[in-house]
């Protein structure tokens, strides 16, 4: 459902993503983890194609996102670290709007809208200007606002952003259930407790650099360290541990 091919991003001198090949199927919870620098944001934007690489391919759904840009994000869900939302309009009228991009069906659409802001506590606060809500209700709107048209692929940066543990627990639960139904997640952080807890898979990008990649238990084994957890392992591969 994902594929990196060959990815590379330089900006001069600097090299961000340093041949990055990766294949996520369907139905994948994967985690990117990585210190600052690491390489995650600019890997991000060359998937939602914000960017186009220096040189090899990103596909979302078997759609190359430079070639075929309008069908691979169609199959697409994205919520970045920091949201940016039309502050003068209600969360309604926002859900409303990226409902028309997606030219989904007017009363299918409010259906789910309906549904979201139930599941996300979103309910109370669907009249009020979206410049008046917290960060904790802009970050849940967000993620409504990327699940409205059912994507097949939700990426996801620093979800937990904002939240308190009620809404955090919401989220992981919907995430983790969307999974299991076949979405295919990725999501990227520096909460390794997140990553350890959700991801079915894991990859660790280091000075634009694949380092590692495998399931917990794949990660343990590949370090010799039987029983660690995730911070421990990824703060050995890293050159951190004290």
């Amino acid at each position: 459902m994902i594929e990196f091919e060959n990815l590379r991003m330089t900006y001069g001198p600097l090299v961000a993503l340093d041949d990055l090949s990766l294949n996520i199927p369907q139905g994948e919870f994967f985690a990117f983890l990585g210190p600052n620098g690491a390489g995650k944001t600019t890997t991000i934007k060359l998937l939602t194609g914000l960017m186009k690489p220096t040189s090899g391919a990103v596909r979302i759904c078997g759609h190359d996102i430079q070639t075929h840009p309008l069908l691979a994000k169609s199959c697409l869900g994205y919520v970045p670290d920091v949201a940016t939302f039309y502050e003068k309009l209600t969360p309604h009228e926002f859900m409303r709007f990226i409902a028309d991009l997606y030219e989904l069906e007017r009363a299918s659409s409010a259906a789910r809208t309906e549904e979201l802001f139930v599941k996300f506590d979103l309910e109370r606060h669907a009249a009020h200007r979206i410049e008046n809500l917290s960060h904790g209700t802009r970050q849940r709107l967000a993620i409504a606002a990327a699940l409205v048209h059912e994507p097949k692929v939700f990426v996801i940066d620093e979800p937990m952003v904002g939240l308190d543990p009620i809404h955090a627990r919401t989220v992981k639960q919907e995430l983790k259930a969307r999974s299991q139904a076949g979405m295919t997640i990725l999501m990227s952080t520096h909460l390794l407790n997140i990553a350890e807890e959700l991801a079915d898979r894991i990859g660790v990008l280091f000075r634009g650099k694949l380092i590692a990649l495998g399931t917990l238990k794949e990660l343990q084994d590949q370090f010799k360290r039987e029983g660690s957890t995730l911070e421990d392992i990824f703060l050995s591969m890293i050159g951190e541990d004290e």
